[in-house]
This record gives structure tokens, C-alpha cells and sequence, in this order.
């Protein structure tokens, strides 16, 4: 329960913080969401299950809502706060101005830091093999490196170096001024095999150190990946304990997809049978340099294993160069309902355990080398290359062992799409097998909601049409007791600042003939002296329509000729210098763009955001809603798109004192069922329908 001296707290936090805001308006919508957050936490709504899921539109401060609600009661409590988000722009917000705002207002007494994977440091004892060590050696034991280093990457690796022994640079690689090719990166980045905090001479680098730090932090921003990452290793490896924390999941409706992204698995099978040869021969070159008699038997364990799968690999080979599969137009076959042929499977299950056996073989190998340099017995230079390589083909094992086991466990748990993709080069072909699970919410609810100490997850869209239940569906907090569902309005005043215009049409978005038709009535409505964001369905149809605009006189900027930020740069100093500026953009800029005021005041959409169902895990997707009676477009195509186009009205007004018009020329708004229940999901802007 909420003790009243928390009530207390908080409210005197909120006063402190409210009192330092320039143009701080109470706002009861906030006002809620800090109570809400505050009450789940604390255990009022279910003692075990202290979940909440929070939809709060542009303009409602959610960041401060789950600052003044969590973290007063993550202290007293003494649990750890984990922010995680999707992108780094939320990060970098939080980290360099939410979270030291609040520090130095709320009167509260807490420490805070980004936490990122340890792929983003450099190993220091790497970097200095890397320089100083011998050129030869690294070629042979790195497998990253297939050619020495040219020049330039030669004269940037040894900047890095010069600059971290003279403590001008932490060793991340996000805060070297540059950009560090990849060949060089890879050759000192630290990884978990190599770098281990055991071994003395890793202990001061740059991620151990992070590392060290984490554990005296109160609150810690991370990322969806990293999150994920932790809960894999089984949760509370690199992050602290599920139990111990409490979670804020912001930009939460891209959980569930970045979940399934990172239970996929995916392997060659002639590629694969060829790195399997190499790691023999790396295995024989590992085991001469361990001491004691248990490498050479677990080499010739190591060997076996390897030789049992590359067999059963060149019969699957056969198997598909023989099968009559009706490949797509992009050279992909599907299996239906992820069911995989008996001659697969029947060697799917051999593969498996070969894999497994090959893999703890390795691990005790790579576990023998880190004691022995423990031990004093083995020199860290030697040993560093030799753990770099292993700890490379562990990843490779993992992978490709994940990939035969979920093959082997067909039809088993959860539906999973799986494909093969037939891949053709100069002199040969291969196949690419995949495997992803259609449905994750069962993960997270087993490895994070019953694990945590509670969590809230917010985002501006997470309901579609009006509904819950996609999001809970997906996310694996469908019919869970105690999980509190919270919609929270924003303060704008849509009516007053903003039109929404659907035109008449004669042309269907379907007919082939829309796209021509948009570039030649596009220019009624766009306002060339101020600033304009054009929203397309594909990239395809926004070259199509550039090209046709730029042969009338038209300026634009097109996502995709510059980068993003040098693209907003330009556009930001067009309405700066008093010009108009004409943006034009895919779907994903209607996520995270923040062009306030002056900067965009008139957005248009060409279509509703409909995602073509063409890749094998939507297609699967699809399949399984069939199979259980559903109608895969009502049911996740259109709940898919309603949430998008929100996301995409929402880039036109980011603060009280926005104005601006919104102008979609997709009819089936007003023509189709749905297309109604989606406008009716839009936010109440004053509407003007042409008929």
C-alpha cells in the first residue's frame, strides 16, 4: 500500500519540480498518471501483479508522470529503476536533460546512467594487442580480420589508442568524435567471451568498469535490445535482478517486435558446413595451447560432434538441391503453418544435438584457456586471440543450435513461421533457413512480468481502434489479474489548432493509376511558404511523385538522398531563412520526429499505412489467424495501420501553441467500415470532409 509519508513525498517532489518548470500548467491528466503509476507500484490493485499499461497522447509529460510516480517508491523500496526505450533519441533525452532536471528540482537523492551493451566498449587489453602486438598473430587467430589493415583504419586504430592511454577518450564507441570503420572496431570490441572480469588483465576495461558503476546506480536507461539481451541470459547477467527492479517500458509498441526479432534464428547450410571444417582446424590449434590432458579429449569430443552434423547438413543440402519447392518471386519458400517436411525433420533432431554437444565441448575448452590464464600458466597475449576466436564460433554454435532445435520441435509450444531463402553466387548456390515465433507474449510474460517487481509501459500508441487487446494480446498481458489499462488524453486543444481535410477522390488508393494521380493534385495542397511534410505508403510511390514535382519547379527534400538529421538540418534552415520547405517521407518518419511550431504546419498523407503482408512472418502471421477462424486483415492488418496513422497525425502537433492542417487523400476513411472506426481513433481535430 501507498504509505501516506510516500503521498507526501511525492506530492513534495511534484511541488519542487513544478516550481523550477518554465511554464509549468497543472495538468490533471498528469495528475493522474502519477497517482495511477504510483498506486500499481505500491501494490494497491493486485499484491503480486503491479503492472500498468498507459496510452498518454503528445503533450502529457509522460516522463515526468513516471519519474514522480516510480522513483520516489523505487527508492524507499530500495529497488532499482530500469527506463528502457527504442530509440536513442528518447535515451539521449532522458540521460541529458529529463533525468538531471528532475536530479536537481525534485529533491530527491538518487544516481543515474545509460547502460549500454558491451559490444559498444573497446576491451583495452584488445586495443593494445591491436597496436602493439604482432601482425601476423592477429591474422591468424582473428576471424574478423581476412586482410591486413589498410592505412587509414591502421592510423584510426592507433588514434584510439594514443587517446585512451592519455584518458582522453572513455573507450565507447559512441563518444569517439569519428566514425571507426567496423574492421578495426571488431578487432577491439570487447565481447563476453574474451573479456571476462575474472581474468586481471580485463578488469579495468571500459565496460567492466560500466559495469562496476551499474551496480552503485538507482536509475538506469537502457534499451529494448539490451533489456532482452538480459532476460535471455535469464535476467539480473548484466542488469540487476527482475525482482529487484522496477521497469518503465517507454515507447512500449515496439516490445513485442523487437522480442520476436530477437528470438529468430537463422543459418546457411553450405556456409554453415564450411565454417564447422574451419573450427576443426581452430579446435586443434585451441587445444595445443591449453594445458593438460582434458583439452585433447574434449577436441576429439569437439571434432566428433562437428563431423556428425557437417554429415547430416550434406544430406539436408541434398535434400533441398532434390525438393521441388515453389520458390517467390525473391527466391523465398514458406513452409505452411511452420510445418516442415518429415525428411527435415527427421535430421533436424541429429543436427540439434550434434550442435549442443559441439557447443559444450567448445564452452569447456573456452572456460580450460580463461582458468588457465587465472592460473598464471598461460600468457594473456596468447590466450586473448585464441578466446576472441572461440568466443566467435560459441555465437555461431548458439545460433545455429537454436535454429535445428526449434526445427526439431516442430508443431511443439508456440506457432513459428519458418522459410528458406535460396541464395545464388558466381560459382555456387546455397540456402538460408530461418525460424521466428509468431507470438511472444508467453516470453515475456514468463521471463519478465511474473519476474519483476513491477513495470510500467507507456507509449502515445498503444491501443488501436479504441481497444486494449492487441497490445495486451501481444505483449503476453491479455486477461492477466491486477494489470491496470490507463488512457490519458492530451492537453491540446485539437478542435482549435488544427483541420483535418479528407479531399474528394475519383481514383482508389488500390488503382494502379493512385500514384500519378497524387503528383498531379499534390500541389493544391501544399503551402509553399511554410513548411510541409508529405507522409508516402512506399518508397517506390515518393521517388515517383518527386520526380514528376521537381520537372514543375519544385524544391524537395527526399528522405533517402542525405541523411536524416543533415535532411531536418536543411529543412529547419529553409523556415528559418523565411523560405518554405517541402519534406517528403516513408512511414518511418512518422515516428520520433519532433518539428515543432513554425517548423511544420502543414502535414499530408497520401495513404492509410497499410504493411503488405509479403514477408514469411507476417505471411505466417496471417495463416495462423486463418487457422483459428480469425480475419487476419480486421485483426491485425487494420489494428496495425490505426496505430500508425496515428503516429503519423501526431508529427503536426508537438506543443500547446501548435497549428496547422492535416490532409489525408485516402477516401476509405469515409468509403470503408473500418476506415471509419480508424478516424474515429484520430484525436478530435476539427474535420473537413469534401463530398
Amino acid at each position: 500500500m501507498l504509505s501516506d509519508q510516500l503521498k507526501k513525498t511525492i506530492r513534495q517532489v511534484h511541488q519542487h519540480v513544478a516550481n523550477n518548470l518554465i511554464d509549468y500548467r497543472p495538468r490533471s491528466s498528469q495528475n493522474y498518471l502519477v497517482a495511477e503509476i504510483a498506486k500499481t507500484l505500491a501494490g494497491e490493485y493486485h499484491k503480486k501483479q503491479r503492472i500498468c499499461v498507459i496510452e498518454a497522447g503528445t503533450g502529457t509529460g509522460k516522463s515526468l508522470a513516471y519519474c514522480l510516480g516510480a522513483l520516489p517508491l523505487a527508492l524507499a523500496q530500495k529497488k532499482k529503476l530500469v527506463i528502457s526505450t527504442a530509440t536513442v533519441a528518447l535515451q539521449e533525452q532522458l540521460i541529458a536533460k529529463e533525468l538531471p532536471f528532475f536530479k536537481k528540482h525534485s529533491g530527491l537523492d538518487f544516481k543515474f546512467d545509460l547502460v549500454k551493451g558491451r559490444q559498444r566498449y573497446i576491451c583495452a587489453h584488445k586495443l593494445h594487442n591491436a597496436v602493439n602486438g604482432d601482425s601476423q598473430t592477429q591474422m591468424e587467430f582473428m576471424p574478423t580480420l581476412t586482410s591486413p589493415l589498410s592505412d587509414m583504419e591502421t592510423k584510426c586504430l592507433k588514434g584510439l589508442y594514443d587517446a585512451y592511454v592519455n584518458k582522453k577518450w572513455q573507450g565507447d564507441r559512441d563518444s569517439w568524435a569519428d566514425t571507426i570503420p567496423d574492421r578495426v572496431w571488431n578487432l577491439i570490441a570487447c565481447d563476453k567471451h574474451a573479456c571476462q572480469r575474472q581474468m586481471k588483465a580485463h578488469q579495468t576495461c571500459p565496460f567492466q568498469l560500466a559495469r562496476n558503476q551499474l551496480m552503485q546506480m538507482d536509475v538506469l536507461v537502457i534499451n529494448h535490445s539490451l533489456l532482452l539481451a538480459d532476460l535471455d541470459l535469464g535476467g539480473g547477467k548484466i542488469l540487476p535482478e527482475p525482482d529487484n527492479t522496477i521497469y518503465v517500458i517507454d515507447e512500449a509498441h515496439h516490445l513485442a517486435h523487437i522480442t520476436r526479432d530477437f528470438s529468430s534464428a537463422a543459418a546457411t547450410i553450405k556456409g554453415t558446413i564450411d565454417w564447422l571444417d574451419k573450427l576443426t582446424k581452430f579446435s586443434g590449434k585451441m587445444s595445443k595451447v591449453l594445458v593438460g590432458q582434458k583439452a585433447i579429449g574434449q577436441n576429439f569430443k569437439l571434432c566428433d560432434s562437428i563431423n556428425d552434423a557437417n554429415k547430416d547438413l550434406k544430406v539436408v543440402r541434398d535434400i533441398l538441391d532434390n525438393a521441388d519447392f515453389e520458390y517467390s518471386k525473391d527466391d523465398t519458400y514458406r513452409f505452411e503453418h511452420g510445418e516442415i517436411p518429415k525428411s527435415l525433420h527427421n535430421k533436424a533432431k541429429d543436427i540439434s544435438d550434434a550442435t549442443l554437444d559441439a557447443l559444450r565441448c567448445l564452452n569447456k575448452m573456452h572456460d580450460t584457456l580463461t582458468q588457465d590464464v587465472s592460473d598464471g600458466d598461460i600468457k594473456p597475449y596468447v590466450a586473448d586471440p585464441v578466446l576472441a576466436e572461440s568466443g566467435h564460433y560459441i555465437n555461431r554454435l548458439e545460433q545455429l543450435n537454436k535454429l535445428w532445435y526449434s526445427y526439431a520441435n516442430k508443431g511443439e509450444g508456440t506457432p513459428h513461421a519458418r522459410w528458406i531463402k535460396r541464395l545464388e553466387y558466381k560459382n555456387h548456390h546455397d540456402h538460408l533457413l530461418s525460424d521466428c515465433p509468431i507470438e511472444v507474449g508467453y516470453y515475456l510474460k514468463d521471463k519478465l512480468w511474473n519476474e519483476c517487481a513491477g513495470a510500467v509501459l507507456c507509449s502515445a500508441t498503444l491501443s488501436a481502434l479504441g481497444s486494449f487487446d492487441h497490445f495486451a494480446y501481444e505483449s503476453g498481458l491479455a486477461k492477466e489479474e491486477g494489470v491496470k489499462f490507463i488512457k490519458v488524453p492530451s492537453p491540446f486543444d485539437y478542435p482549435k489548432q488544427a483541420t483535418l481535410r479528407i479531399p474528394v477522390s475519383k481514383i482508389e488508393p488500390t488503382d494502379k493509376a493512385f500514384s500519378d494521380h497524387i503528383a498531379q493534385t499534390l500541389p493544391e495542397y501544399l503551402n509553399t511558404k511554410k513548411a510541409n511534410l508529405v507522409l508516402f505508403a512506399s518508397y517506390w510511390q515518393m521517388d515517383h511523385v518527386a520526380k514528376f514535382l521537381r520537372t514543375k519547379g519544385f524544391n524537395l527534400l527526399v528522405q533517402g538522398e542525405m541523411s536524416r538529421e543533415a535532411l531536418l538540418k536543411k529543412h529547419t534552415q529553409n523556415i528559418d531563412s523565411g523560405k518554405g520547405s517541402i519534406l517528403f517521407g516513408t512511414q518511418s518518419l512518422s515516428e520520433g520526429l519532433d518539428l515543432p511550431g513554425k517548423y511544420l504546419e502543414n502535414l499530408i498523407i497520401t495513404k492509410i499505412p497499410f504493411a503488405v503482408p509479403t514477408s514469411p512472418i507476417e505471411e505466417a502471421q496471417a495463416e495462423f489467424v486463418q487457422s483459428k477462424g480469425g480475419n487476419p486483415f480486421l485483426s491485425i492488418t487494420v489494428p496495425d495501420a490505426a496505430k500508425k496513422l496515428v503516429q503519423s497525425c501526431g508529427r503536426l502537433l508537438r506543443k500547446e501553441s501548435d497549428e496547422g492542417r492535416i490532409t489525408i487523400l485516402d477516401r476509405r476513411l469515409v468509403t470503408k467500415r473500418y476506415g471509419k472506426a480508424m478516424l474515429d481513433t484520430l484525436p478530435p481535430f476539427k474535420r473537413q470532409i469534401d463530398y
